[in-house]
């Protein structure tokens, strides 16, 4: 049987017994319009929209589509959708399991299919990175000849994961993890709608704020976290979901923290004092705290980008590296993984050896210029590359450091009002010993003049 009749089937017996599937697939949107978030995608006129037949019967663009964006936010609903709006057979492929005997079954009977009956297919490949380069080649000749719409989905970056040929060939939309205004209206739909609860059940303001701190963006958490809640109270006889009904459901406390409240920033602070205090199990304890709470995770990637340069500086060059591709990660993966990366990068910053030589450096330079500690910029250090700066002076006497043993110039660089001023005091704590070493050997020489 093709995957396709599998469908059918499916979808036959759902008819009969909906609520014998799971509550994220009956809430699944029958059109584009009914689609939560995702609107940069779905504005009148889009890409997207030109590939189901609207916007004025323009060209359609590619037959193929890559959709990249964290768990949850709809790829597989968008794909669904696309194939219910243009009336064609719907088949699902998983990379994890499927190989190109599967993916070539599917496009010789899209083939049939659309000789046979006039019916195209939209082939949806869920995890399209775990495809190696000769099984996406394989997908190409479908691609070429449009024997199939192919809708590719996966959480890592195409640009990487997938091969040049069919990316050059497909429209890449990147999906955005979903606000807490779309999975509210998504929770408040399902609760009401005959496909979903059929207002079987309430759901309170605190149990729906919970709702939302562990869905992380995730629309398919949320709905299975509801529907975990709802059969809990409904088991009780319990007409509203209660926040203690969904933590035993869900076997997850609900975290105290108000995000845009006084928690929100105390736990913040311990969190980056922590890490400055180098204990790292504290800091991965508040680390938990926010990520539980369902905290925004480029907040804390920038946190931590913070305390790399504020609290470690040079004792650990490393640390604010580290950093800066901890919130790369982030903003590539999302939650739930992205706890993971974060952690790491806790662990790197509180175990790394401590400076705010650099805080200290900067901060003073700045209060000497708010002072009005400036000047003239020496004429030998002035711009000399257009026409008239020789007869001003500019540039004459510069010494070109490169030319020279060692590689410094023994010259005056500094305004004459802050001449001789020493902002960065390097520690012996760390890599930062071996700067301090350098820089003494640095400024005897610059004091050569």
């Amino acid at each position: 049987m093709e995957p396709d009749l599998f469908t059918a089937a499916a979808e036959e017996r759902a008819e009969k017994d909906p609520t014998g599937r799971p509550l994220a697939v009956r809430m699944r949107p029958r059109t584009l319009d009914d689609v939560v978030g995702q609107r940069h995608v779905l504005r009148p006129g889009s890409p997207l929209r030109r590939l189901v037949g609207e916007g004025g019967g323009g060209p359609a663009g590619p037959s193929s589509v890559i959709l990249w964006g964290p768990p949850g936010t709809g790829k597989t609903t968008l794909a669904y959708v696309v194939s219910q709006a243009t009336d064609k057979r719907f088949v699902e492929l998983s990379a994890i399991t499927a190989g190109v005997k599967e993916v070539r079954s599917v496009i010789e009977g899209a083939r049939r299919s659309s000789g046979a009956y006039g019916k195209d297919t939209v082939l949806f490949l869920d995890e399209i990175h775990r495809f190696s380069k000769a099984q996406q080649d394989s997908l190409l000749p479908a691609v070429e000849n449009r024997w199939v719409t192919l809708i590719a989905a996966t959480t890592e970056n195409p640009h990487f994961s997938v091969i040049s040929p069919l990316l050059s060939r497909s429209l890449l939309l990147t999906l955005e993890p979903l606000t807490e205004e779309d999975l509210r209206a998504l929770l408040r739909r399902a609760v009401a709608d005959e496909r979903g609860l059929g207002d079987a059940v309430t759901l309170p303001e605190d149990t729906e704020s919970h709702l939302l701190r562990i869905a992380g963006g995730d629309a398919r958490r949320a709905l299975t976290a509801l529907e975990a809640g709802a059969g809990a109270a409904l088991a009780k006889g319990e007409k509203e979901i209660g926040l203690a009904t969904l933590e035993e459901a869900v076997d997850r406390a609900a975290v105290r923290y108000d995000r845009d409240g006084d928690q929100h920033y105390d736990v913040a602070s311990a969190f980056i004092k922590s890490i400055r205090g180098s204990d790292v199990d504290a800091a991965l304890h508040y680390l938990a705290r926010m990520v539980e709470a369902g905290e925004d995770p480029r907040f804390i990637a920038r946190r931590l980008m913070i305390s790399a340069s504020e609290d470690i500086g040079l004792a650990d060059p490393t640390a604010l590296p580290t950093a800066v591709a901890a919130a790369q990660a982030v903003a590539m993966i999302g939650f739930p993984e992205a706890a993971i990366t974060l952690g790491h990068a806790t662990i790197a910053l509180a175990l790394a050896p401590k400076s705010n030589a650099a805080v200290v450096a900067i901060g003073e330079a700045q209060a000497d210029v708010r002072a009005g500690l400036a000047g003239p910029v020496p004429a030998h250090l002035r711009d000399s590359h257009y026409k008239g700066a020789e007869k001003l002076g500019h540039g004459q006497g510069y010494q070109y450091p490169h030319d020279l043993p060692g590689g410094i110039a023994a010259q005056r660089y500094a305004p004459d009002a802050v001449h001789g001023k020493r902002y960065y005091r390097p520690t012996t704590h760390g890599a930062e010993a071996r700067y301090g070493e350098v820089l003494d050997r640095v400024r005897r020489r610059l004091t050569e003049e």
